[in-house]
């Protein structure tokens, strides 16, 4: 896993910690949408990152011609993932915008690369596909107005440390599930 680089482009604001957090927490359970200040960027959707579908997921299906999805290795029957084309882009970003917005996989309404911020952790930032993603989470600056956010953010980033995962979204991800074990 690597360390956070320096700062290009300028400071983006990623909203009080502890606000962010407990929306994260709800985005990875599957109880609410991320709520990230994207702006005009798509750079999730033109890293080459293959999308995960769960079978409980029709409406998503519905909206994804199925020659695009193929089977997700290692998942049961009905997990499927949506692959990217020859420049790495979701199929679905048409004319730089998510054709299927209202209807988006689960994994699209969870994914927020503040997560990376938080953390205190680069994503694959030698994966040249990713470059875009790990520029723009080095940008995002998030507030503590409390010690409490504070003592939250020392958590996640403790849990980083500790936690053990497979790739570096992953460790996020477990970092922020985990983190109260890493409050003082």
């Amino acid at each position: 896993m690597t360390e956070r680089r320096s700062n290009e482009g300028g400071d983006l604001p990623a909203g009080d910690f502890s606000s962010w957090l407990h929306g994260m927490q709800a985005a990875i359970a599957g109880n609410a949408a991320a709520d990230v200040p994207c702006g005009a960027c798509t750079a999730c959707c033109t890293s080459s990152q293959f999308v995960h579908i769960e079978p409980d997921e029709a409406d998503t299906r519905a909206h994804i011609p199925a020659e695009l999805l193929f089977p997700a290795p290692g998942r049961p029957k009905g997990h499927v993932l949506l692959g990217y084309d020859e420049r790495g882009h979701c199929p679905m970003l048409v004319d730089g915008r998510c054709s299927i917005y209202d209807h988006r996989p689960r994994t699209c309404r969870a994914y927020d690369c503040r997560i990376f911020a938080a953390v205190g952790l680069d994503v694959d930032a030698e994966d040249e596909h990713k470059e875009e993603i790990a520029r723009r989470s080095r940008r995002w600056r998030f507030g503590f107005p409390t010690d409490d956010d504070r003592r939250r953010h020392a958590a996640v980033r403790a849990a980083a440390r500790s936690v053990r995962a497979t790739s570096v979204t992953q460790l996020a991800v477990r970092a922020v599930e985990q983190y109260e074990e890493f409050l003082s």
